[in-house]
């Protein structure tokens, strides 16, 4: 057997037997609509304002504000860089700045690690 076809069984094998981006190979629990941008989050002085749902702005929650999706619509948010992610809830609309896909609680931004940073690249999944 040549070293190439041999190269070739090998590097098939391996392909099938790792885990999907998901790990383990098991069924991601997302609906499959994603996007990628910017990630921002909210000042402490909003702290109890309104959001558009109607719920009082609670820097402790995980939610974030979302131009479109509905209200209650859980996603996962993914820090690209290091790979931290954390579930949210879409309980406001925004945010208004170009380039920027979702504005995040301060917890949730915490959890993410980007207080420091004030904004971070970002995947937004979509979860059923």
């Amino acid at each position: 057997m040549s070293r190439l076809p041999a190269a070739a069984l090998a590097l098939a094998l391996a392909a099938g037997c790792a885990p999907g981006p998901h790990g383990g190979g098991s069924t991601p629990d997302t609906t499959g609509d994603a996007e990628q941008g910017l990630a921002s989050f909210y000042a402490d002085s909003l702290r109890g304002r309104s959001t558009a749902s109607g719920a009082p702005y609670d820097p402790a929650a995980f939610t974030c504000a979302h131009r479109s999706l509905p209200f209650g619509t859980r996603v996962r948010v993914t820090e690209l860089a290091r790979g931290r992610s954390v579930v949210v809830t879409v309980n406001d609309r925004g945010p208004f700045v170009r380039g920027r896909v979702i504005d995040l609680s301060r917890a949730a931004a915490a959890a993410l690690g980007i207080i420091g940073r004030g904004v971070a690249r970002v995947r937004v999944e979509r979860l059923r």
